[in-house]
Formats: C-alpha cells, sequence, structure tokens
C-alpha cells in the first residue's frame, strides 16, 4: 500500500467509516467512525511520502516502532497513543492492515 486511495478505500471496509476532511486542506484526509466521529485513520502527504496516523495499544507501540523504520510516533498527535506509518513500500499491506484494523478496534470501543 503506498497510495491514499488504497488506504482510504480499505478503511472504508469496516463498518460505519466515512471520511472527513476537517481542516479545509485537502492533504488531510481522515477515516472516521460514525457512531463516535473519532478518526482512526488520518492520512496526508508529507516528505513525498503518503502517511497514516494510527491509534496504538500502547503494549504495541514499540514493537512496530522497532519492526519498521517507516513506522515512527504519532506525526502531530499523541507520541504514546499514535503511530504515523510513512507509505514507502517497506511494510507488507499486511501489517499496514492489521495496523489500521487495531486503531479502528481502539477507537470504536465496545460494542
Amino acid at each position: 500500500m503506498k497510495t491514499r486511495e488504497e488506504i482510504l478505500s480499505y478503511c472504508l471496509t469496516f463498518e460505519d467509516v466515512y471520511t472527513d476532511i476537517p481542516f479545509h486542506d485537502d492533504n488531510w484526509v481522515l477515516a472516521r467512525y460514525k457512531k463516535n466521529k473519532k478518526a482512526f485513520a488520518w492520512t496526508y502527504e508529507r516528505n513525498g511520502h503518503i502517511c497514516v496516523n494510527v491509534k496504538v495499544d500502547p503494549e504495541w507501540r514499540e514493537f512496530w516502532r522497532s519492526t519498521y523504520k517507516a513506522v515512527i510516533p504519532g506525526y502531530h498527535q499523541n507520541k504514546e497513543h499514535w503511530n504515523t506509518i510513512v507509505l514507502d513500500g517497506t511494510i507488507p499491506d499486511g501489517d499496514v492492515k492489521r495496523m489500521i484494523a487495531e486503531s479502528y478496534d481502539l477507537i470504536r470501543g465496545k460494542k
């Protein structure tokens, strides 16, 4: 996964999700959960790459950051609870999808 379109298309496969441009800046497109309006994927372009900020369980935060150089502390977000995924092609699609799915589960909360 290297494009915003791929990320957002994947995000829209989850239940009750919509996209939003809350800052009136087309560079920032978010995927949100309809029932609580919380964002679980923040997409934007930075330094020539599309990036995705995802919420992360603090227990997994360092695992992802140490496994991939392209996973860094959340850009413009709480570094304890958010990671940034730089879509530079070095992270397998399955792991990008897993991080997004975990973010969705975290913001969605209990049923």
